[in-house]
């Protein structure tokens, strides 16, 4: 059932075709869903015919006419009772054509007319046949690539569908029931029937859609399986320290801080071994819980290392700790400008036990740097690993080591299941009491001298600002406001207090530049989208984001969420065009309603699907090819309840063995367990 190559029709060119498209296997086809299909179904008469239509008929060939120029097309004069067509074939072999439309007999003929010299013809027919059986019928259209006909490819898909084999049922008879006990076989096949297209709330394509989910599930299901078996010591810790910071914070604790706080000091004092995703809202506090149940690692003997994707907020996370902690707990800071000695130094003390807390980017995870007690793994903002290199990060610490990631992404709960099914997550959602909303306003990019006002009162109350936009340069093909064309408009207002940041720029550079923005030397920061993962600009109090319709809901709330870090105030402005598409205007409201993360990011899924939400289809997340997480909260619920059983009496792999590799699971089973 996998290899192409063993399929009628399929050689090595054909394979090649299809691998352009991503069809690997033979899965592959049977996930390619028909997208409509061409009714060849009723025989029409030559007097009955309509240029530009597919009309089937019923004809005689007459005459052959075979030119003995190059390049001019073959034609054959063909009859019915009530006209004349010619059939017309360029690039087609003579003995070919006599062999498919042999003179004075009748043959079925079916594709595209058009009209030529004041007579009908079909160029090239899409089939032909003495069996009308074999074109009369309803004929799936699929998205194909270049080099590969309609025709070509159903024949190759009803080969499969044809010689699918009967499979083991591993669905419990309960939840089949709730399918109308429809085999995978039988719903494969009604999902390839043309006049099912489109039923997504069909029995048939419930069920494979379910299936879908539950394979997705039991790999969860198996990684947590492993990971719980790995048996750890417990750490043992009083609390002592972790209590005497909380009382000089400033601040209370929210009430779902403390709760992902038990969380996690459940499972680092557990046996088993904590594998713990960490969600939060924009700026719903989940550093402090981070670094407060770093404590009580630390307390317990263990050493600490804290990973974040960029070497500013390395910095900045390190900053906090070394506010809060006491003097006598050891940290540090390992960074590419970190020098040869230094990092010398940091290696030998870590391997002494000497550090207890290390801060860094990924190169806090090479080979050459080793620890001589690690216990406890957080990394922010994880969203760009998939399920393979989460694996591979919890084995690299070892059976004493507690993993705990953090994301800022705010997610619905069915796209959460999907995505972080490996794991226990304990979910921020209440926002510190001193943090204020951000207000958030919409305008027309036509008037941007109300917002330069804006932004010059703000200046005037000691404000910074940011100023985001999409692309670096003028582009011919998108009518995006650059970065530089803006930054080159507002130096000439606001002078010196003006520094521009984009991808394009060296990394050393920009960390200087964000440096110079945290550290007050200028007002306005122009930029594109580089800004949007969690940095604190406590004097950050106003965001403009230009083109704000070209961006999506989350990624509009995480752009948002570089405010509003402070005390104070702070505003948004979504300056747009004035033809906005009703999607558009739709993601500004909604921005314009809520601060609530959870809300919007469902929303988002509702207007973009699951893939496009904040890049998961650019970080190894896995889209579905056919359950969807907006429109299929039940079935991922029940498939969630169902891997629930199956944990619960201990169920055998074995039973799913089909269904792991129909879905394309098996070598992810593999590779992990």
């Amino acid at each position: 059932m996998e290899d192409l190559s063993k399929l009628k029709g399929v050689g090595h060119k054909t394979a090649q075709i299809l691998k352009k498209k991503n069809v690997n296997n033979i899965f592959d086809l049977l996930w390619r869903l028909p997208k409509s299909f061409t009714d060849r179904s009723i025989l029409s008469k030559i007097n009955e015919l309509q240029i530009g239509k597919v009309h089937t008929i019923q004809i005689t060939p007459i005459k052959y006419n075979f030119p003995r120029i190059r390049n001019l097309p073959s034609r054959v004069s063909c009859v019915d009772k009530t006209g004349m067509i010619d059939c017309v074939f360029f690039n087609s072999y003579e003995g070919y054509i006599r062999k498919i439309l042999p003179l004075n007999n009748e043959v079925t003929i079916s594709g595209k007319i058009s009209y030529f010299k004041k007579k009908y013809q079909i160029t090239n027919p899409t089939y032909v046949s003495t069996d009308q059986s074999l074109i009369k019928g309803k004929h799936n259209k699929y998205s194909l690539t270049e080099g590969i006909t309609e025709k070509v490819y159903n024949k190759i898909v009803n080969q499969i569908l044809n010689k699918l084999p009967i499979l083991n049922e591993w669905l419990d008879d309960k939840i089949l029931k709730k399918f109308n006990n429809i085999s995978w076989t039988e719903a494969i096949k009604k999902l390839h029937e043309p006049d099912n297209i489109g039923k997504f709330n069909t029995n048939f394509y419930k069920r494979l859609s379910f299936d879908e989910i539950l394979s997705s599930f039991l790999v969860f299901s198996e990684i947590r399986k492993k990971i719980k078996k790995v048996k750890k010591n417990k750490k043992i810790f009083t609390n002592n320290l972790y209590e005497s910071i909380t009382a000089k914070l400033g601040f209370k604790l929210t009430n779902d801080q403390l709760s992902a706080l038990k969380d996690i000091n459940n499972d680092i004092s557990s046996h088993s071994k904590m594998f713990r995703l960490l969600q939060g809202d924009v700026g719903s506090g989940k550093t402090i819980v981070s670094l407060l149940s770093s404590l009580n690692v630390i307390e317990s003997g263990y050493q600490v290392a804290f990973m974040a994707p960029t070497e500013i907020l390395a910095s900045q996370h390190y900053n906090l700790a070394k506010k809060i902690f006491p003097k006598n707990i050891i940290i540090d800071i390992l960074s590419n400008k970190t020098d040869f000695k230094k990092k010398k130094i940091i290696s030998n003390e870590l391997k002494e036990n000497k550090i207890s807390m290390i801060f860094g980017t990924h190169s806090i995870f090479q080979k050459k740097i080793q620890f001589k007690n690690l216990g406890f793994i957080i990394i922010d903002e994880q969203h760009k690993f998939g399920v393979r290199q989460r694996k591979l990060l919890s084995d690299k610490g070892g059976k004493n080591c507690d993993v705990l990631l953090m994301s800022a992404t705010p997610i619905p709960r069915t796209l959460t299941m999907s995505v972080y099914g490996d794991m226990d997550v304990s979910i921020i959602k209440e926002k510190p009491s001193h943090r204020k909303n951000v207000i958030t306003y919409s305008k027309l990019e036509n008037k941007i001298d109300e917002v330069v006002n804006f932004v010059k009162k703000n200046i005037k109350n000691g404000n910074q600002i940011f100023w985001v936009c999409p692309l670096i340069d003028e582009s011919k093909k998108v009518d995006h406001i650059s970065a530089i064309k803006r930054f080159d408009y507002l130096k000439k207002i606001f002078l010196d207090q003006v520094s521009i940041l984009h991808s394009k720029i060296e990394d050393d550079e920009k960390e200087k530049i964000l440096k110079n923005f945290l550290d007050k030397k200028f007002k306005i920061l122009v930029s594109t989208t580089i800004i949007e993962v969690g940095i604190d600009f406590p004097n950050a109090n106003l965001i403009i984001i230009e083109n704000a319709n070209k961006f999506g809901l989350s990624q509009l709330h995480q752009l948002r969420g570089r405010v509003g870090r402070g005390s104070n105030q702070s505003f948004c402005i979504l300056m747009f065009k004035s033809n906005l598409s009703e999607n558009a205007r739709k993601r500004i409201n909604i921005l314009k309603k809520t601060n609530d993360g959870f809300m919007i990011s469902q929303e988002d899924m509702k207007i973009r699907g699951f893939g496009d939400i904040l890049g998961f289809k650019q970080s190894g997340v896995k889209n579905y090819r056919l359950a969807d997480p907006v429109h299929n909260e039940d079935l991922f619920i029940m498939a969630k309840e169902e891997i629930e059983r199956i944990e619960k009496e201990e169920k055998n792999l074995n039973k799913y063995k089909s269904l792991l590799k129909l879905y394309d699971q098996a070598d992810i089973i593999n590779d992990i367990i």
